[in-house]
């Protein structure tokens, strides 16, 4: 999973998670300042340049991949394969996020790379900021608050817009027109009650039919809910554990298809070789077949034919198999993930969007992570949830730093910034799991952050200083401990199922939050301390102090006025912040002050706040552990839904002023073989600053789906 986490990460639920771009650089701060030493090559990167451009509520960024040219050939020929493997499935996911995604972009492409007129006037600028939206949120859905935007140019513009491009370029129908086309999409892209919400997680309405994500057709949720519970109800094979726990293994059913119903019946089109999304699967296939020819060792070999035995078969026992050999693959100083992972743009949690994120290891700043990681046991013994919850023996946790080559698909350009995986969990609880921190990724926000939100929102000088002096290291470590410990820790009671079936839509935001309270509940612990990754619990109360004030506080600034918050990492932050203030309102744990029409949340007992933090993690640990979809449900919509329309207000009159987006995302390095005859004698890397050009290249060289799938 990402903290997206994506969360991300993300990520990604890979029950495990990803920490996403916009989790970690949540509204970016202007601390950037580790105690750690900073190498020569460190200080080099700082000349490079960050920051591309600003649109609409976006920020778009660059990211550095640190020693590439210094790279034997090998591996960066990997790392080439490995990325034409991501971007061949990128359209996958624009088409899983709405039917008619693809059929959009193409429409924007040929009218961006062939329009002759005048590109200064302001109908054809708020023209391409829509076409740059939509290319940063992969459809016309926003990224992140799952709510339709629509172009801010006139409908009348628009379609004479169309009218002007070649017919050739467009993805007209048979024996349409270019009018009738101009008709039809515009009514998609501009009429705001056709397919409001990507996501909708509102419990008031059917799930399924009030989302227009593409992954079901002619169903309804109950329909939905009954398929699969009759599939997981079935006997599966078993496998009993060192300490004696009976586990399932149970595959992650409907996580590769759509569900779509035929003649009456419900049937599963699959994202595979010759299924759904051929096109682009076989092209993905081919590049991963050209990888396994350079792979670094067995381990990883294996765990990339049994990736193409997956996408060949659609079988999802073979993306079990596929996923154990991967978590087994340690010693690779490359690591791909590839397919279909997180679970977000679901609203029943079950089909996962496609995403690659291709990396190589930093074997310097993994320290830090790998001392955490050794430590998985220690962590699982003494946390604060109840002792048959804890794993009594926690296996094949593997951590580390890793420096992102390119990303794609649902981790792109909006990215992860922590991944865990796999999400599957009876995997974690038999085999183990893989956290990574995105190091350059990390690296990028810290380096493009500036201070005025700190100077803003946090309430004296006292904490302004820490925070400045503190965050950066805080937000790395508890990116380190949300996926490492966080996503790997507990296990469910035995004969219960996963939190997909349990918790339901809720299931995102509860697994979020567990991992975040894990994270905060040692982050005020001298454990931390003493394994050298931490140099005072200043750290720890600069992480308390950006938790609560993100949580209650700077998120709202990228809610629209009226709305309740639906994404799942927000929901999460904003369960856990109101909780906790709540239940230590008695000991004015936090104060809520308000000085020259400004709010503030304090926290004045930092330790007294952690044993907050640890009664809220049990709690969330028993509800996973036993299922207890009444009790989560009353978490997430008593603490983690409801905006405070006053307070809210404010947020966004003064987060207005410091004229800053709140959301950012990424271009993508690109990567050139240089060719000796049919041999790659070696690999460039470059760094493009305009989002626009990589977009219409993408669109170019990857635009491997019809319009219509």
């Amino acid at each position: 999973m990402k903290p997206y986490f994506r969360i991300l990460a993300a990520g990604a639920l890979m029950t495990a998670c990803t920490t996403s771009n916009n989790e970690m650089a949540e509204m970016p701060l202007a601390h950037k300042k580790d105690t750690l030493k900073v190498d020569s090559s460190a200080i080099k990167e700082e000349k490079f340049d960050y920051i591309s451009e600003n649109f609409a509520d976006l920020r778009v960024l660059r990211y550095n991949v640190k020693d590439f040219d210094k790279m034997p050939v090998k591996i960066k020929t990997l790392l080439y394969y490995l990325y034409q493997a991501a971007l061949s499935g990128r359209d996958i996911v624009y088409d899983q996020n709405y039917k008619y995604n693809l059929a959009i972009r193409k429409t924007l492409e040929a009218i961006v790379g062939s329009y002759k007129g005048d590109k200064e006037s302001e109908e054809y600028k708020n023209f391409l900021v829509y076409a740059k939206r939509v290319w940063f949120s992969n459809g016309i859905h926003h990224h992140y608050s799952m709510d339709k935007f629509v172009p801010e140019c006139s409908p009348e513009f628009f379609k004479q817009l169309v009218n002007q491009t070649d017919s050739t370029l467009l993805p007209l129908g048979k024996g349409e027109t270019k009018t009738q086309f101009a008709e039809m999409i515009s009514k998609q892209m501009f009429d705001p009650k056709i397919a409001a919400k990507k996501v909708s997680l509102d419990p008031k309405n059917d799930l399924v039919k009030s989302s227009a994500v593409n992954m079901y057709d002619g169903v309804t949720e109950k329909e939905v809910t009954d398929f699969y519970t009759a599939m997981t109800s079935k006997p599966h094979p078993t496998e009993t554990t060192e300490e004696g726990k009976v586990v399932t293994k149970v595959p992650m059913y409907g996580l590769n298809s759509r569900l779509v119903k035929e003649n009456g019946k419900l049937v599963e089109k699959t994202w595979k070789v010759g299924g759904l999304y051929t096109q682009s699967i076989e092209k993905i296939v081919y590049w991963l077949d050209k990888a396994v020819t350079v792979a670094e060792n067995d381990k990883q070999k294996d765990a990339l034919q049994k990736l193409i035995k997956f996408y060949k078969t659609g079988d999802a026992k073979d993306f079990d198999d596929y996923n154990i050999a991967w978590v087994q693959d340690t010693e690779s100083s490359v690591d791909v993930v590839n397919g279909f992972i997180e679970v977000y743009q679901d609203p029943l949690g079950k089909r996962g969007s496609f995403e690659s994120v291709v990396s190589v290891k930093d074997f310097e700043a993994s320290k830090r992570i790998a001392a955490i990681g050794k430590e998985a046991q220690w962590f699982e013994n003494n946390s604060s949830i109840l002792p048959q919850h804890k794993k009594k023996n926690v296996v094949g946790i593997s951590a580390k730093v890793i420096n992102a080559v390119v990303e794609s698909g649902d981790a792109a350009p909006s990215t992860p910034i922590g991944i865990n995986l796999p999400n599957n969990e009876w995997i974690r609880e038999l085999h183990g799991s893989k956290s990574v921190n995105l190091g350059n990724i990390v690296e990028a926000y810290d380096q493009a952050a500036g201070g005025s939100v700190v100077n803003e929102f946090y309430y004296n000088d006292e904490i302004k200083k820490r925070v400045t002096e503190c965050a950066s290291l805080a937000d790395k470590l508890h990116t380190d401990m949300h996926e490492v410990i966080g996503h790997a820790s507990g296990q469910l009671e035995d004969g219960v199922k996963s939190s997909s079936e349990t918790l339901k839509n809720y299931a995102n935001a509860l697994e979020e939050g567990r991992a975040d309270l894990v994270a905060l509940y040692y982050l005020m612990d001298k454990k931390l301390i003493e394994l050298g990754v931490m140099p005072s619990l200043d750290y720890g109360k600069a992480a308390y102090d950006e938790y609560i004030t993100k949580g209650m506080i700077v998120q709202l600034s990228r809610i629209k006025p009226g709305k309740d918050i639906e994404e799942a990492h927000m929901r999460n932050r904003l369960m856990v912040s109101a909780w906790v203030y709540e239940k230590g309102k008695k000991d004015n744990v936090i104060e809520k002050k308000v000085e020259n029409g400004k709010t503030y949340f304090v926290v004045n007992d930092y330790e007294k706040l952690r044993v907050l933090f640890g009664d809220l993690l049990r709690e969330i640990q028993r509800i996973k552990s036993q299922g207890d979809f009444k009790a989560g449900k009353a978490l997430i919509e008593n603490y983690g839904v409801k905006v405070d329309q006053a307070l809210h207000k404010e947020v966004l009159q003064r987060y207005s002023s410091l004229k800053m987006a709140p959301y950012q995302g990424f271009i993508q390095p690109k990567l050139t073989p240089v060719m000796e005859g049919d041999k790659i004698i070696d690999v460039k890397i470059e760094y493009p600053n305009n989002f626009t050009e990589q977009m219409m290249q993408y669109g170019k060289e990857y635009g491997l789906l019809p319009a219509y799938n």
